[in-house]
């Protein structure tokens, strides 16, 4: 692949966009980045706040601990904090760096200000929107379809800022319809290092120090050093328990910053976090290592881009396979391995449903892993999954195709069950808690 084809520079600009840092759980990143955006346009401190989300949100803030707050929780508290302490400029970092006064100052706010959380009234499944006043002063930043992506700014009924919503969940971002497999392995065979060197080194240096941090304190239900007490320390259980312990740490409110990938640290983690373990274990080269984590990081990608940002499938599925597969790459593995590997892969762990962002992510991104190097062992040993075996279809692109279908359009009303049983007793307000 030529570095002056359109696919090349589109795949580049595709792992820019994707490989961002973000410091805590991006959903309420995006509302403390949201609320420190209206409070900017305010110009005063809100006297009181609104909050309208989406059901898919409103599920993934409910159990996570927002980061920089001393343990607090939800989409009040990620109000709260961006409200206080939050800089809009640095958008999914917008809370790093928060000194504890300001810590403080978040749980008094709370305590003392109406911050109300109501669901969204529309369909979007990514839908963000921020109010705040002061006397007769009013601010509206809404956030729509990404993390980032804010489309509507207004201040006292004047519009601001904003940005048609006509288009899909991509919207602003290089377009996504050319991945395929056999582009991205050729893609990875031939980018220059230097175009992909700052973006990878960056993801493998933050995700390893968060993992590091989850296997040395107690985060959760510490699923990483439950995998290494219980099982040795093998390579594959070390894959699993360093990405598992990325994603202890991160639910668990650790302050250190991820790279992100398709909108999810813990995606991020999962991607890179078990190839960096296996280079390890062969002594692989810096080249070696950067290669197969990118070819992660876009079948990640490409699958989450049928499967959209939110949904009920767990993305730590996608992530996973996306971590076999750069596994297999590592060993030097060719277009069918990567390609079979993917497909077993997606057969044993399609249908992991995701209940929101909390502890337990990280038992599910173990076996998601634990999947992706299943796969591609069985190629290894001569066995696969063949088409007509429930959703695996003839070509890794169909079934990849299918697997999107599947979360989109057939776990549509999964999604809405989960996030009933979810609300059923909790439902959205305003509370802050431990």
């Amino acid at each position: 692949m030529d570095p002056n084809d359109k696919i090349y520079q589109d795949y580049l600009k595709i792992l820019k966009e994707e490989l961002i840092p973000a410091t805590g759980c991006t959903e309420p990143i995006a509302v403390a980045y949201a609320a420190a955006k209206a409070r900017e346009v305010l110009g005063a401190l809100p006297e009181r706040c609104t909050i309208a989300a989406s059901a898919n949100i409103i599920k993934n803030v409910k159990s996570v601990v927002v980061p920089n707050t001393n343990g607090l929780k939800g989409i009040a508290a990620a109000c709260a904090a961006g409200i206080i302490a939050g800089d809009a400029s640095k958008k999914l970092e917008v809370l790093a760096d928060i000194e504890e006064e300001a810590k403080a100052r978040m749980r008094t706010y709370s305590d003392t200000h109406s911050i109300t959380v109501v669901p969204a009234d529309n369909d979007i499944i990514f839908y963000i929107a921020v109010t705040v006043k002061s006397g007769t002063d009013e601010a509206t930043v809404v956030i729509e379809q990404f993390h980032t992506n804010i489309t509507s700014v207004t201040r006292n009924g004047e519009t601001l800022y904003e940005l048609s919503s006509e288009s899909g969940e991509d919207s602003g971002l290089t377009d996504r319809s050319g991945l395929n497999v056999r582009d991205i392995l050729d893609f990875c065979d031939h980018v220059r290092m230097d175009d992909i060197s700052e973006v990878i080194g960056r993801q493998i240096d933050y995700n390893s120090a968060i993992s590091e941090e989850g296997l040395k304190k107690n985060y959760g239900a510490n699923i990483g050093k439950v995998l290494l007490r219980a099982y040795g320390n093998d390579v594959r259980t070390r894959a699993r328990a360093a990405a598992a312990a990325g994603s202890d740490a991160r639910m668990g409110g650790c302050e250190k910053p991820v790279v992100i990938v398709s909108g999810s640290g813990n995606q991020g983690m999962t991607a890179s976090l078990p190839i960096i373990e296996y280079a390890k274990e062969f002594g692989a080269t810096r080249e070696q290592l950067y290669r197969a984590v990118c070819l992660s990081d876009l079948v990640t990608i490409y699958q989450k881009m049928g499967i959209g940002r939110l949904s009920a499938y767990c993305g730590a599925v996608s992530a996973g396979c996306g971590a076999g597969a750069g596994i297999a790459y590592l060993n030097g593995g060719d277009y069918d391995v990567i390609a079979h590997t993917i497909v077993n892969s997606v057969a044993i762990t399609s249908g992991i449903i995701c209940d929101g962002a909390k502890p337990s992510c990280a038992a599910k991104i173990s076996a998601a892993v634990d999947a992706g190097i299943l796969g591609y062992q069985m190629y290894q040993n001569d066995q696969q999954f063949f088409s007509g075996d429930g959703i695996v279809t003839k070509g890794v692109d169909n079934t990849i195709h299918n697997v999107g279908v599947l979360a989109k359009e057939g776990m549509r009303e999964t999604d809405r069950e989960i996030i009933k049983i979810m609300l059923e007793k909790t439902e959205p307000s305003a509370s802050v808690t431990n």
